[in-house]
């Protein structure tokens, strides 16, 4: 027998292994799924914590699907505008059809997603990469469902509890289960990496997975975050994006929103170096509570400069967190940039903004002020250390690394700008500085977080308006707040 055909031997045997693996698993769900009535099982606390951790990750009205959706009780919880359930097991998905008739389930294997169509925001894979057997085929299928600002949710079970969940099988306190894949997480973000997508997070969840009242929540959102504690959780969660590929089909137009308070010398320098971005640059200016002629020196400006798209708002409210968002509200660019009008940031610094959210280096680009020499005067000392507690206090609580909370200069799509504002009241309208609104809901979408390192220079005109005892106060009291809606959900 020839090479060739001892090739195309195993081949053929490693294709019957995987018929026999998948039609096992098939008739194994079918059979638990004829069960699933009578059967009173400890896994009901677990899996309302995965749906309470989902639902912490996915806002309602979004298009989701679920591959491996068992009888669809996950993808349900999360209030898709459009839900679409994927099972392999034909009782399964017969359950979840009449369980949940306002959601879509098609009998289909993870494998071959070909007969699906369109873009989905979210994609769940809750606890299938343990059972499948080509996971990295499987991904490569996701990447059917999934575009750049689509989010990839995984988890599966720590390999630690190989022994316990194996017994509780046994014992018919849980659903039983078939040999498993027992992945790491660093296994899966390879094989993520290798099917072509970025890993955003990865985190551990569910320390206790018994609905015992008061120990439960105790070690699922408070112990599971801590050190050395959240190595022997069960599931091991990863929340992954594909990476833009090539350029943007056409430039956008850039809002680079200008909060001004107490201002007015700054602002003949802010008309004539903010540069043009892509196909084009709007300027607005947002000025509220001034007590010198910041208006008036607005107004002048823009008559000055017709050549220039500036745009002048007059703020009811107070704070530059709520100018922040006037501005955003108002701005027409598909780019959406913030630029502190004290100049500490140079505005030649932001066509480096630009790139690296158009080039997809990240969702939203925030400016670090924290990593090159400052001009003697831009930060006061207790700033400074301020500034470097709360960046190592974000980063534990975000999942992401955040060297720099307070800096002005942030910039997103305004697509994802409407999606943070629409689930704001997740949060509460609390902030009145505009960084932290903007973070939360950046972190709470999974989106991509870039730091973008800036020179920070002196004020040549005016004084801060940061109260740095009492903001920092308030912003303990808002990271505080936000630990309950973000880290400890």
């Amino acid at each position: 027998m020839s090479g060739y055909e001892e090739d195309l031997g195993a081949l053929g045997r490693r294709d019957a292994a995987r018929e026999r693996y998948t039609a096992a698993r098939v008739a194994h769900w079918d059979a638990v799924a004829a069960t699933l009535d009578r059967r009173q099982g400890v896994g009901a606390g677990y899996h309302r914590r995965l749906a309470q951790v989902y639902r912490s990750l996915i806002p309602p009205g979004l298009r989701v699907i679920e591959i491996g959706c068992g009888e669809g009780d996950l993808l349900a919880a999360l209030a898709p505008s459009l839900g679409v359930g994927v099972d392999f097991s034909g009782a399964m998905v017969r359950r979840a059809n009449a369980r949940h008739p306002g959601l879509h389930f098609v009998q289909g294997d993870a494998h071959d997603l070909s007969d699906l169509e369109g873009e989905f925001d979210a994609v769940v894979l809750s606890d299938l990469v343990n059972d499948v057997w080509d996971v990295q085929g499987v991904l490569e299928q996701v990447r059917r469902c999934a575009a750049p600002h689509t989010r990839v949710v995984i988890n599966s079970y720590s390999h630690l509890w190989e022994g316990p969940l194996a017994l509780a099988g046994r014992l018919g306190l849980a659903k039983p289960n078939l040999p498993q894949n027992w992945l790491t997480r660093d296994d899966v973000t390879n094989l993520l990496r290798i099917s072509g997508f970025e890993t955003v997070r990865q985190w551990t969840e569910v320390l206790w997975p018994l609905a015992t009242p008061g120990l439960a929540g105790a070690c699922n959102r408070v112990l599971v975050r801590l050190w050395p504690l959240n190595h022997l959780a069960l599931a091991n969660f990863i929340v992954a994006r594909v990476p833009p590929q090539g350029g943007m089909p056409a430039e956008p137009v850039v809002s680079v929103v200008v909060p001004a308070r107490n201002e007015a010398g700054n602002v003949q320098e802010i008309v004539a170096r903010v540069p043009e971005m892509g196909a084009g640059t709007e300027i607005v200016f947002v000025e509220g509570g001034s007590s010198d002629d910041t208006y008036g020196a607005i107004e002048r400006e823009i008559a000055a400069h017709p050549e220039r798209r500036c745009r002048l708002l007059r703020q009811n409210g107070s704070g530059k967190g709520d100018a922040v968002r006037l501005g955003f509200a108002e701005a027409s660019g598909e780019v959406l940039m913030i630029l502190d009008a004290d100049l500490t940031v140079p505005p030649e610094e932001l066509p480096r903004f630009y790139r690296a959210l158009v080039e997809g280096k990240g969702e939203f680009v925030n400016g670090v002020r924290l990593v090159y020499p400052m001009e003697q005067q831009a930060m006061r000392l207790a700033n400074l250390l301020g500034n470097k507690f709360f960046s190592l206090l974000f980063s534990w609580l975000l999942g992401q690394p955040i060297k720099d909370t307070l800096c002005g200069t942030k910039v997103l799509w305004k697509r994802d700008y409407a999606t943070i504002a629409a689930n704001r009241s997740y949060f509460g309208d609390f902030d009145p500085f505009g960084d932290f609104d903007l973070l939360f809901g950046a972190a709470r979408l999974n989106l991509k977080i870039a730091e973008l390192p800036v020179r920070y220079r002196e004020r040549t005109y005016g004084t801060t308006n940061i109260k740095r005892w009492r903001h920092g106060v308030l912003l303990l009291k808002m990271v505080a707040f936000a630990a309950g809606r973000v880290k400890f959900v």
